[in-house]
């Protein structure tokens, strides 16, 4: 059996453009003469690898708390598109994982989610689609897409690290710590080889 680590390290994670970046604080150090080392963290609940709820766009939406935890885990498929996928690349990917028998599709790459992708992938039923970047739509616009599938209750997991993975199916973990109204939170994300 192998297991994948598919998350970013929290404290040199990729962060999206205005958002603060995570911070630690040592509270209490062994070196310094205490019994213990203690450590303070804060953090963006949309730094490194992170999941989006429906409440980051949608004003009466899910929070994270609410969400089922099978979203989070189970088969899933990933796939290795050439370019940001269009429409055809789109139903391409989702009749794949849907032929593996997996509802969560990741795509590995520097890929944008576009709107025709996201329509395809709303409409195939996926409960959880995950990306490399740390915006599953264009940066300069993410609404369109981020609504396209928040809408549907699709969960987005943003800021994978999926170099040297090959192509398949695998089972994923990608539950989020729970953070009762939140919009977002990070989790740490696993795959292992079925």
């Amino acid at each position: 059996m192998r297991i994948y680590d598919i998350s970013q390290e929290v404290f040199s994670c990729t962060v999206y453009p205005g958002d603060p970046r995570p911070e630690a604080e040592a509270l209490s150090r062994m070196e310094a003469g205490e019994l213990y080392n203690l450590t303070a963290f804060s953090m963006c609940a949309h730094n490194g690898t992170h999941v989006d709820a429906p409440f980051h766009f949608i004003g009466d939406g899910k929070t994270i708390d609410r969400l089922s935890l099978e979203a989070f885990v189970g088969p899933c498929y990933l796939a290795r598109p050439t370019g940001d996928p269009d429409a055809a690349a789109a139903e391409e990917m989702a009749a794949q994982a849907r032929a593996q028998g997996c509802g969560k599709l990741l795509i590995a790459g520097d890929v944008v989610v576009t709107a025709e992708a996201a329509r395809v992938f709303a409409e195939a039923g996926f409960d959880l689609i995950g990306v490399e970047r740390a915006s599953v739509g264009p940066v300069d616009a993410p609404m369109e897409v981020h609504l396209l599938l928040l809408r549907r209750e699709i969960v987005l997991l943003e800021g994978l690290v999926l170099a040297d993975i090959p192509e398949g199916r695998y089972f994923l973990n990608a539950a989020p710590l729970n953070l009762a109204g939140a919009d977002g939170a990070p989790c740490r994300a696993w795959l292992m080889e079925l």
